[in-house]
């Protein structure tokens, strides 16, 4: 690798990793604010305008809190839970394209840390490390509910993780690639033509079903409501991370937001267009390269790929808090009913009705 391929590789592992990092403060206030304007409160509302250094004193305090182990618990099993539930949420987002490719100097850059040739199976092969953590959590603890916790966290996810996977086997057969970077480069097409509308190529239009098992599945493998079982307060008290506090306890909380991110951002690369322009951005980006602002117009394109990408998996991000604050959460047999008896049988449906219409040439 040339000095600049190294130098361009670390600014992108930067932008992905400070994006990432960001991402929690940012959703630690928008799930408090959010949850306060659906629920007709203020919310935080006292540490700097509309309470935004709320999330910053959350921060301070976790760092400066007393660290300490339970004397009943396995402490090295106990220790290193946390980061195996963490590093997989930051590791899984390397391959997610975040922008359109761009030459400089004769160089193609790619804006994806690993441009991978099986990117789609390495996001689930390693975000499914991530339950390894929350089960030693829940072992190490030494605690009958951090337990349960744990068996009904692992049951959830390899339950749910069979519909993740066939939702989207409908969307590889249709686009026949398996890089994150070509499914999104091929949602650039147009799917057809109504009118003066042009209906983009995104999987939401060509893979709807897909989208939908994807969607609820994703909820069940981020923990989050109304599939936040493993941590169910009401019977659980806390569930696998009860017996956690100061910057561990973050840790989880942390895997938590990241995953999510990391969830927002496959449902935008694989249903969404990915870091496709979304409408008008085409015309501001003719229009500045026009004014001839930079010398590089590959770098507005740049630009405003990334743009797109972060609005549409910030909106994504939105809608985790809104469905945590306007759904009840599911019984567990309702929970493993649901996977087994609905969601399973759709994804094999799915990948019936589409390989038909693929040989009938509709797709």
């Amino acid at each position: 690798m040339t000095s600049l391929e190294v130098t361009l590789m670390f600014v992108k592992i930067g932008i992905v990793l400070l994006g990432l990092l960001v991402t929690v403060p940012i959703m630690l206030f928008v799930e408090r604010r959010g949850s306060a304007l659906i629920q007709n409160r203020l919310g935080p509302n006292r540490m700097g305008p509309f309470g935004l250094f709320q999330a910053a004193c959350d921060v301070i305090k976790f760092i400066f809190k007393e660290d300490r182990a339970p004397g009943h618990v396995n402490k090295f099993y106990y220790t290193i839970a946390p980061w195996i539930a963490v590093i997989p949420a930051f590791m899984t987002f390397a391959v997610i394209p975040f922008a359109g490719s761009l030459t400089i100097d004769g160089t193609e850059t790619h804006f994806q840390i690993a441009n991978l040739d099986v990117g789609v199976l390495y996001c689930f092969s390693v975000a499914s490390l991530g339950v390894y953590g929350i089960i030693m959590a829940g072992w190490s603890s030494n605690n009958k509910y951090s337990l349960l916790g744990a068996l009904r966290s692992s049951a959830q996810m390899i339950s749910y993780e069979l519909t993740l996977g066939l939702s989207i086997i409908g969307l590889m057969m249709v686009f026949q690639s398996v890089k994150l970077g070509d499914i999104a480069a091929a949602q650039g097409e147009t799917l057809m033509q109504l009118g003066p509308v042009s209906i983009p190529k995104w999987g939401v239009f060509i893979q709807p079903v897909g989208f939908i098992l994807f969607l609820v599945s994703m909820f069940a493998e981020t923990n989050r409501l109304p599939f936040d079982l493993p941590e169910g307060e009401s019977e659980l008290i806390a569930g696998y991370h009860l017996e956690y506090g100061s910057m561990r306890f973050a840790l989880f909380m942390m895997a938590e937001f990241v995953n999510m991110a990391v969830a927002s951002g496959l449902i935008t690369t694989l249903f969404f267009g990915g870091w496709q322009l979304l409408p008008g951005f085409a015309t501001l980006v003719h229009l500045i390269q026009g004014m001839g602002l930079l010398q590089n117009d590959g770098l507005v394109l740049v630009l405003f790929q990334g743009m797109s990408f972060v609005i549409k998996l910030a909106f994504w991000m939105w809608f985790f808090v809104w469905v945590r604050w306007t759904l009840p959460r599911f019984r567990f047999d309702q929970l493993m009913n649901f996977g087994w008896k609905v969601l399973f049988p759709l994804g094999l449906i799915n990948i019936f009705v589409t390989g038909i219409l693929i040989y009938k040439g509709v797709l």
